[in-house]
Order: structure tokens, then sequence, then C-alpha cells
């Protein structure tokens, strides 16, 4: 299962359903949204993860943090502290705020919804989307038991299903773009 699919089928879609409430957009407007964006953290996730070191970061934060919540609790996505935690994963996976601004101003070409609605729906999306890798890989456990090589077919299952390769080839053009 990919990660896209965990968010839709976690509480019965209650995450997706909760990110449009707050952003004013409709489930399918949020579903189209977060299809749109998600191969661009997907493919930020795999750059960092075959970073060195970038493994065992991610086993380390998918076992110590409480991701999962933001989909066991979809109204988790409302307290603030969900946007904070979502800027941390946005600026570790794209490193720049403009690499985050260019997946948003995509997003917005793609959808036609507001850039400015992207911005801000983007944390809550890193901030689900590593709340799906966690309950993809049970809180880390499966990462923190299984070695870097399980790991590694682990997140390569899970990114690929999202677009992974095409993506990664996205996000590179993208930092082409602005550096």
């Amino acid at each position: 299962m990919g990660l896209l699919d965990t968010i839709m089928s976690a509480s019965k879609g209650g995450a997706l359903q909760m990110a449009a409430k707050q952003f004013g957009l409709d489930d399918s407007g949020a579903e189209s949204l977060l299809g749109k964006i998600m191969p661009a953290l997907a493919g930020g996730l795999k750059q960092n993860v075959q970073s060195t070191g970038g493994l065992e970061s991610l086993t380390k934060a998918l076992s110590s943090g409480n991701h999962q919540r933001f989909l066991d609790d979809p109204a988790a996505l409302q307290d603030g502290s969900a946007a904070t935690e979502g800027n941390a994963i946005l600026g570790h996976l794209f490193g720049s705020k403009d690499v985050s601004r260019q997946v948003a101003a995509s997003a917005a070409e793609e959808t036609g919804i507001d850039v400015s609605v992207i911005k801000r729906f983007l944390p809550i999306a890193a901030a689900t989307a590593m709340g799906a890798l966690s309950k993809e890989t049970s809180n880390g456990a499966n990462l923190a038991s299984s070695g870097a090589d399980a790991a590694g077919g682990l997140l390569g299952k899970l990114l690929d299903s999202e677009g992974g390769s095409g993506a990664l080839k996205t996000l590179f053009s993208l930092k082409k773009k602005l550096f």
C-alpha cells in the first residue's frame, strides 16, 4: 500500500476530510491536491533516505515521533503543532522554502487551487505523509528491528507506489531552476 492509499483509508478518510475542511476545500479538491503533491514529498523522502545517514535519521524519527496520531486522530491536524511539525518535515525533505514554493506553484497550476491555500496545506500534507509512513512501518518498529536492507526495500516499495522516481526527477529539476 502506498502513502496516499494509507492516508485515504485511515480513519475512513478522516485526515483528508479534516484537511479539506481546514482549508475550505471539498473532499475531492483535497484528494486531488494531495495526489499532486504526494509525489514531490515521496521524492524528497527518497532523496533523503539515499543520502548518508538518511535512513538512520528516518528510522529514528519514525520510532521516536508520534506521527501516526495525525491519521488516528484527524482533529490533531488542526493543532498548531501539526503545521510546525509539517514545516520541519518539509525543511528536511526539500532543504529550501523555495522548493516548497515551487511545489505549491506547480500544484496550483495543475489543480486551479489558490497557491496561498496550497502553501498552508503543504505542512499538513507533510505531517500526514509522515503519519502514513509511520503507520506503514508500525511506528518505525519494522525499520528499527529489520536492518537497513529490509528498511530500504520497504521504503522503496512505498515510494515507488507514489511515483517516487518521477517525483525525484521533478524535485531535481525544480532545485536546478532555483539554484
